[in-house]
């Protein structure tokens, strides 16, 4: 693991100054926005948790991620894979069988995210209650 792993939470400050931004101001045109629309996409961040425990096929995401279109679920492991948090394996057997797992980047990934994933789940009710 390295050492961003590791770090301190970032500070407002610490993002508006570092990495990604310019003069406080975070750019249209900076790399990092894609990679957030990849990994904060609804899809997203539910395959990501979906395989933050283990490795599963296609049927398993596709029935851990209720509501994923099977379109929509090629697409986001797409994306993932080439970003390099997921790895698809494909198996030399009949019928073939493809399993997903997460990368050490993804497995990284998953670390900043289930936190958040955790905050939303017991907060849902007062945030969806607020006027």
């Amino acid at each position: 693991m390295n050492s961003q792993a590791l770090a301190e939470p970032a500070t407002l400050e610490s993002l508006l100054s570092g990495p990604g931004t310019t003069d406080g101001v975070f750019p249209a045109a900076c790399p990092t926005r894609i990679v957030l629309d990849h990994v904060t996409s609804k899809w997203g961040v539910l395959v990501i948790v979906a395989l933050a425990e283990r490795s599963l096929r296609w049927g398993e995401l596709r029935r851990g991620v209720e509501g994923i279109s099977e379109k929509m679920l090629a697409q986001t492991l797409r994306l993932l894979e080439t970003d390099g948090f997921v790895l698809r394996e494909a198996q030399p057997t009949i019928p073939p069988r493809v399993d997903y797992s997460l990368t050490p980047l993804g497995q990284e990934l998953a670390a900043q995210l289930l936190p958040l994933v955790s905050w939303i789940a017991g907060n849902t009710s007062r945030i969806l209650s607020t006027p």
